[in-house]
Parts: C-alpha cells; sequence; structure tokens
C-alpha cells in the first residue's frame, strides 16, 4: 500500500480529458472532501480528439464533445472555477490571474500542452489545440479553396484528411523524410505518406521551412514558395507550465513526476496528462506521453495514490487516429526498434495500405505494433506488446 493520505481538499488545475478524469476516478474510489476544478478556458471541460475529427468536419457541434457540463460536475459535488488561469504555484496554493488564489490540501496539475509556433509566424496563419481554434479553422474551411499544412504528424494528418474531404486542395509540408517517423518510424512512415497521396493531398516530405512571407504564403529552404487560402502549423506542443516558473520544480520538457505521477521536489503535488513526464524506468527517464488513453491511466493512477490505494503498473501506451478513411492505431513503443517486420498485409511490399500490421522488435522481444485499417487483428497483439513476447511467438501468432 502507498503511504495513507487523506487530503480535506484536491485543487486540480486543467479542466481538460486529464483534470475530469481524476476527479471522477477520486470520487470513485471513495473520496468525500472538497474538490474544486480551475480551469483557463470559459467552455465547459471538453475532449479534444473530435476537434480534428468531427467538430472541423462538421459533423458535431462543440456541445456533443463536452465531458462534463455544469449540472454533471455539481454531480461530483466539485466547484468550478472556468476562465481562471493559474499564474503560480505556493506550495498548495494556486494563485489565478487577477489576484484570487485556491488553496488546498493536495494539487493535481492537469494544464496540458499549447501548440507550438514557429519563429516569426505571424498573426492570420492557424493552429489547433483548442476548441475555438478548431472553430475557426472550420469557418476558414467553409469558403477556402486550398489549405496549406505545415507539419504532417497525426494532427496535420487529420486536419488534412478534414480539409479534403471538405473539397479543399491541400499541400502538407513535412520536414522529416516521411510523415509521423517519431510515432512510427521510417518504414511505416512511407505507408502514413501513402494514406496522404493516395487520398489527393500533396505531400512534400524534407521540406524545411525558411520564413513566413505573410500569412498565407511560406518560403522554403530551397527558395520555393508555396501559397494558399489559409495556413495551419501543426508542430507539436509544448507543456502549459509556465505558470510554475517560480514553484522551484522540474519543467524542462514537462513536469517531472515519480511512477504515480507525484511531482518530484513537492510535497502533495500530483501531474497528469500532457504535461506531465513521468518516470519511465524501461527508459530510465522521464517521458511525457501525449495520448489519450495515457491520460485516462495516469488519471487513475493519481486518484488512487492520493487516497492511499494500490497503484498497479500501467499498460502499454495505445494511441489511434483517423486518417483518411481508416483507423491507424499503435501500441507500446513504435518510433524505434531493432527490426521491424510485417505481421499481416502487403503494404510494405507496395501492395494495399489497409490491413497491414507492423510488428517492432527490440532484443528480439515485441516492443511495439502498428496496424493500417486492421482494428480486429490488431487487438490480438496488445497483450503480446505487454508481455514483450519472443520474435518466434509473434510471428507463429501471426500465421508466418
Amino acid at each position: 500500500m502507498t503511504e495513507k493520505f487523506e487530503p480535506g481538499h484536491v485543487v486540480v488545475v486543467g479542466a481538460g480529458l486529464g483534470g475530469v478524469r481524476t476527479i471522477e476516478r477520486l470520487r470513485a474510489e471513495g473520496y468525500s472532501g472538497r474538490i474544486t476544478l480551475v480551469g483557463a478556458e470559459p467552455h465547459p471541460p471538453y475532449d479534444r480528439p473530435p476537434l480534428s475529427k468531427q467538430i472541423l468536419k462538421g459533423q458535431w457541434e462543440p456541445e456533443r464533445a463536452v465531458l462534463r457540463d455544469g449540472p454533471a460536475l455539481a454531480e461530483l459535488d466539485v466547484a468550478v472555477r472556468l476562465g481562471a488561469r493559474a499564474v503560480a504555484l505556493r506550495g498548495t496554493t494556486v494563485e489565478l490571474a487577477g489576484g484570487g488564489s485556491v488553496s488546498g490540501d493536495a494539487v493535481v496539475i492537469a494544464t496540458g500542452v499549447v501548440a507550438r509556433k514557429l519563429p516569426g509566424q505571424p498573426d492570420g496563419v492557424y493552429t489547433l489545440r483548442t476548441l475555438d481554434d478548431a472553430l475557426a479553422l472550420r469557418g476558414v474551411l467553409d469558403s477556402a479553396r486550398s489549405l496549406l499544412v505545415v507539419g504532417a504528424g497525426f494532427i496535420g494528418a487529420e486536419v488534412a484528411c478534414a480539409a479534403a474531404e471538405r473539397g479543399v486542395a491541400v499541400t502538407a509540408l513535412e520536414a522529416g523524410a516521411v510523415p509521423c517517423e517519431r510515432a512510427l518510424g521510417a518504414k511505416a512512415g512511407a505507408l502514413a505518406a501513402r494514406l496522404f497521396t493516395e487520398a489527393g493531398v500533396e505531400l512534400v516530405c524534407g521540406a524545411a521551412l525558411s520564413r513566413f512571407a505573410d500569412a498565407r504564403t511560406v518560403e522554403l529552404s530551397d527558395g520555393s514558395r508555396r501559397t494558399a487560402d489559409a495556413v495551419l502549423v501543426s508542430v507539436g506542443a509544448t507543456p502549459d507550465l509556465t505558470w510554475l516558473e517560480d514553484a522551484g520544480l522540474n519543467t524542462g520538457d514537462g513536469l517531472a513526476c515519480d511512477a504515480r505521477g507525484r511531482a518530484v521536489g513537492a510535497e502533495r503535488v500530483w501531474a497528469v496528462g500532457d504535461a506531465a513526464a513521468w518516470w519511465d524506468a524501461s527508459r530510465g527517464a522521464h517521458r511525457r506521453d501525449e495520448h489519450w488513453t495515457a491520460v485516462i491511466e495516469q488519471a487513475a493512477t493519481v486518484a488512487r495514490d492520493i487516497v492511499g490505494a494500490d497503484t498497479p503498473a500501467a499498460p502499454p501506451a495505445y494511441v489511434w487516429s483517423d486518417q483518411f478513411g481508416m483507423k491507424v492505431q499503435t501500441v507500446g513503443r513504435t518510433g524505434e526498434a531493432d527490426e521491424v517486420l510485417t505481421l499481416h498485409g502487403e503494404g510494405l511490399d507496395g501492395g494495399p495500405v489497409k490491413g497491414t500490421v507492423v510488428g517492432y522488435f527490440t532484443g528480439g522481444a515485441l516492443t511495439g505494433v502498428a496496424s493500417f485499417g486492421a482494428p480486429a487483428l490488431f487487438v490480438r497483439y496488445r497483450a503480446l506488446v505487454a508481455s514483450g513476447a519472443d520474435r518466434a511467438s509473434v510471428l507463429a501468432q501471426a500465421g508466418k
């Protein structure tokens, strides 16, 4: 059992998925003390994956993405402070913009990330991180004939897909050799590239951006220019932690935490979600895990740790992305491996991308799997990744 600690008041900073799920799990674990939820945005807590999918495509209105509205939060007996940005942390007191503060016995930081901007990025160039971002970009796509997407990672791919489905001519500029290389590696990244081109999106890899000529035109390092009716920059995100600069915490690339989410160097402070860098024993380093399912698992771990319950080991990271009519899924570590092998399908040999499943092996053990439009096949490998199954048994499972 973990150290017994019964806070009378838990302050959760960040009204997104991580904050809401932490509160839900605290109540589910029997916590009956006070909870205050602090959120910088004025909107009720909402889910972010639909922003680049259903909301951007116009299939959903914002209320469908709401995680818990006012009455639903009231059911959890939560005091809510929305539109109140945290500006400092003093022990377990959260100071707010405008001069107010909230003091608790424990603090959970779930402030997430902010979209990264490029040097010299002018006003009028779009990013996609918040609900307001998604609605603004959706409005632009109602009349735009062309869109330039800078960065062809998962979000860039989903925006390109949504725009192309609406009849917008899309060009995607990717600085790397293939899209999604950090998430998929070079071999499977080549399959992601085919999803762009086979959907009619112009994909330019190895495209180093030199500068913005204006809000609609970029200049590349080779001197060429690309112009569109609208430009979206999708080059990752940075943890929203500038408000902790004077708190004496390690916030280099995310708030450093132990394997239970406890902030290193702080008492009674936890962190979950994209802003948190939890200790990863397998890599011997703190690591941020910017994925929906990881947030859910971290929220459960932190809630149990706060109430003094056991915290089971987290399963391998699971990620999905809806791109160009198919679901791309990964589990475990897929950006690096000694060996990448086809388990199903023919995509790596030039055949159809759909139905391709690839395995990532390190030291002869299965450390990750990526699937392109093959969810039924994919599911059988999640347990094998968790157990680190050996190469021979994985290939036997695949019928190789």
